[in-house]
């Protein structure tokens, strides 16, 4: 039998000053719950909880640990808790917004501000049942991965590392703003002290370094899981997982069924970000913002990336989008 994944907190909880009105989301780290603060305002608070450390009883407020796992929560905790610190610094259009973090109930819980609209997997699920030649437009593309591109250079330059870039984490709000969601700090030091590396990342946006121990990774590691992102925009589909490219890399003969479709420097920017050696990739945000803006590539009305987005679905239903914000780990679900 499997085991039983810890109990969310009951509506109407008082944490921190703010009320728990339900939970929203949950994964393998973590809950999300949309809640209401002193003054009303609706925000998504976070709960490290993982589920492979702890439980936690239906009514109960505190997580319960078994002694040998203990000190491997509390790693991951102390994580959590600088990933919030960090975030809390960082305040751009593109990167979830963090305005709170504290510590009660034996855990570390995140308040943000609470998005409303849809991930970019969600589109590109409602795009890829289209079946037109082109998942998304180039332009769309091109512009999307600006917007992304500007937060993640940001995050960057503060010295962090997103670390689960994917479609199910870039969120696309009704207001028109592309969203990085979910960071992987605490999921990232939990891998390299536990056994269970696997189950951390997403396969098919996850670069080969983040399955070794000895690696070492930095923005080219993000930006492998952009090269993912822009590749499932345009086939509707994940690439392989980094670890099956070795043998046989069958994305390149993917790749090359799209020429015609879209333009061979889109093509070879995702063959350079998703290049298996760490050091064969761009280095930097910068390197690859040049290149994927470059003069002569980049020929399209600025609309907003929510306008062009939206311009694929004006025939579907409004059902389709969804408000919900999913800052946790949802699990390995991908387009």
């Amino acid at each position: 039998m499997s085991k039983l994944k810890p109990s969310p907190l009951p509506a109407d909880t008082l944490i921190g000053g703010y009320r728990v009105v339900r939970r929203v989301a949950a994964g393998g780290f973590g809950v999300v719950y949309l809640a209401l603060g002193p003054d009303g305002q609706q925000v998504a608070i976070k709960e490290y909880l993982p589920a492979s450390l702890a439980t936690r009883e239906p009514g109960a407020l505190s997580p319960q640990v078994p002694a040998e796992k203990l000190s491997l929560y509390r790693l991951g905790l102390k994580s959590f808790f600088e990933e919030g610190r960090s975030l809390a610094q960082i305040s751009h259009p593109s990167v979830v917004s963090v305005m709170n973090f504290f510590r009660e109930n034996d855990t570390v819980y995140m308040v943000m501000n609470y998005l409303e609209g849809a991930s970019l997997q969600d589109y590109i699920i409602t795009a890829r049942d289209l079946k037109q030649l082109k998942v998304f437009r180039e332009s769309t593309i091109r512009s999307l991965f600006d917007e992304i591109l500007r937060g993640l250079r940001i995050v960057h330059q503060h010295k962090m590392l997103h670390l689960d870039i994917k479609p199910a984490n870039v969120f696309i709000t009704d207001d028109n703003k592309a969203v990085l969601i979910d960071f992987g700090a605490a999921r990232e030091v939990l891998s390299k002290e536990g056994n269970f590396i696997r189950p951390m990342y997403t396969p098919g946006f996850a670069a080969p370094e983040m399955y070794r121990r000895d690696s070492t990774m930095g923005p080219w590691t993000d930006i492998y899981a952009i090269g993912a992102c822009i590749y499932a925009c345009m086939q509707g589909y994940p690439p392989n997982e980094a670890t099956q490219r070795v043998p046989t890399d069958r994305m390149v003969v993917a790749l090359k069924r799209l020429q015609g479709v879209y333009s061979d420097n889109l093509i070879e920017v995702v063959q350079w970000c998703m290049a298996l050696d760490a050091q064969a990739r761009p280095q930097s945000v910068f390197a690859l913002q040049k290149e994927l803006n470059r003069a002569g590539e980049r020929q399209y009305t600025r609309l907003s990336v929510g306008e062009k987005v939206r311009m694929r679905f004006d025939d579907m239903v409004e059902g389709t989008k969804k408000s919900v914000i999913k800052a946790t780990d949802p699990g390995n679900r991908s387009p």
